[in-house]
């Protein structure tokens, strides 16, 4: 078993008082186990499922299953053709708070969206009239067209534009946006991948302010009475819990919403509704997860075609045009 870092021993100890948990934790990290596949139904579910499924959680959504240990759901046809998008059952966690969002809701942006998982979850669970899936990191705007088209998620909207450009010109205009921030990404480790120095002090303090930044502009555009989801892979308090608290004393319009099915995984870092998934609960990674809703009332901003045209778009994808 590989040792430990020091700032690895840190994070465990700030994270948890019981040095079992503390171990464990640590454990899931230098000698990872592999986690059940998972994946997200797109079209029609077979009446009979081509893979060995284990039973659902009591909050888990129909589209998705979790399979056993061994399949290899990525390699089969079905997953060519679109049927399901591969994901780790983290990302169901964390997108699983989209499920409690109790009214229609007509647009979704997805903020920071490639691979374009939170993107595919949010159009089955929700059914907007239109999505619109930003990412700024122009290297990953392939495998995001790529998983849209291949999945048929339609109507949709690509960009690749920085997020204050949205907050300038689109404000008030989103009944849910989705925030899946960037991060160090310290779970890639629980999934046997490498992710150097994301427990620095300075990667992590700079991924927290981008976070802060990114969050801030998403907020001028969501709607009042609208939703934004925060959401990460990573468990720095930095960039998950202390976001939050920042992001609450600066935008007082907002207030986070209780996740119930969520409760036995409230973050005891705070006070605030918000929820983790640690590696050593076996289930996935590893994420942090938080609704927040606009309480402010107004009227919600229409989006003119002409002004999303005018931000360029990338790519644009409806049931009528392949």
């Amino acid at each position: 078993m590989e040792k430990p870092s020091n700032l690895l021993l840190k994070l465990a100890r700030r994270l948890f008082e019981n040095p079992d948990k503390q171990e464990k934790f640590i454990d899931a990290l230098v000698a990872p186990q592999p986690f059940n596949p998972c994946i997200l139904w797109c079209q029609n579910q077979p009446d009979i499922s081509p893979f060995s499924v284990e039973s659902p959680l009591s909050w888990q959504p129909k589209f998705v299953d979790r399979l056993h240990l061994g399949e290899k759901p990525g390699q089969h046809t079905l997953h060519h053709q679109g049927y399901f998008y591969c994901l780790d059952f983290s990302s169901v966690f964390a997108a699983s708070i989209l499920l409690t969002i109790p009214q229609s809701v007509s647009l979704v942006f997805d903020m920071c969206a490639a691979p374009g998982g939170k993107s595919v979850f949010a159009w089955q669970a929700l059914h907007p009239d239109l999505i619109i899936c930003n990412e700024v990191i122009g290297k990953r705007l392939g495998m995001l067209i790529s998983n849209l088209k291949r999945c048929q998620i339609s109507p949709s909207i690509i960009f690749n534009r920085d997020s204050s450009i949205f907050a300038e010109n689109i404000p008030l205009s989103s009944n849910l946006v989705i925030v899946d921030a960037p991060c160090t990404g310290q779970s890639l480790l629980a999934k046997g991948e490498k992710a150097p120095g994301c427990f620095h002090p300075t990667a992590i303090n700079k991924s927290a302010n981008r976070q802060k930044r990114i969050i801030a502009n998403s907020a001028q555009i969501v709607a009042p009475q609208g939703y934004l989801a925060y959401m990460t892979c990573t468990y720095s308090p930095e960039e998950n819990e202390q976001v939050c608290e920042w992001f609450l004393s600066r935008f007082p319009q907002f207030q986070p919403v209780r996740i119930n099915h969520l409760q036995e995984c409230q973050s005891h870092l705070t006070n605030i509704p918000c929820y983790r998934l640690f590696p050593q609960d076996k289930l996935g990674a590893g994420a942090f997860t938080v609704l927040f809703q606009n309480t402010e009332v107004g009227a919600v901003k229409e989006l003119e075609p002409q002004i999303l045209n005018d931000l360029g778009i990338i790519q644009k994808f409806s049931p009528l045009v392949s």
